[in-house]
């Protein structure tokens, strides 16, 4: 289990998108912010164990990095920030969980996000991806 305290968010990042690209399961334990019975944000965080399986990594409009994976208990889409994961673990196993279609229209259009979408060649090295990542934060 790798402490993201440890270890530069570059490091982070550079592990969870090779993992994207060999299509392993990451165990995160995540700062989750906890919300009422109303359902409203309450400001805690409290700490959740998951299996995700990545299939997305995006900059939201405030220049969070989001990562976008399918959750294996329940089999549905979330979105985790980077910078609450405490910790996490790559696993060797496969994916098992389908993914979003990428070609479907959303049902309402997403409020403050903006989708950096880095296009680079399949044979470009993961250093080479990362800078590229890190040109379009920084732009």
């Amino acid at each position: 289990m790798r402490h993201t305290n440890r270890e530069t968010s570059t490091q982070t990042l550079t592990r969870l998108i090779k993992a994207l690209d060999a299509k392993q399961p990451v165990t995160i334990t995540y700062l989750k912010e906890e919300k009422d019975q109303a359902g409203r944000k309450t400001g805690q965080l409290v700490e959740t164990v998951r299996t995700i399986e990545v299939y997305d990594v995006v900059v939201s409009a405030a220049g969070d990095i989001l990562l976008k994976a399918m959750d294996r208990e329940t089999g549905e889409s979330r979105t985790f920030r980077l910078d609450r994961l405490v910790a996490y673990t790559v696993h060797r196993s496969a994916y098992t969980v389908a993914r979003p279609a990428t070609d479907e229209p959303r049902a309402r259009p997403a409020r403050g996000l903006a989708t950096v979408t880095v296009l680079y060649p399949v044979d470009l090295p993961i250093t080479g991806r990362i800078q590229l990542l890190a040109d379009a934060l920084a732009a």
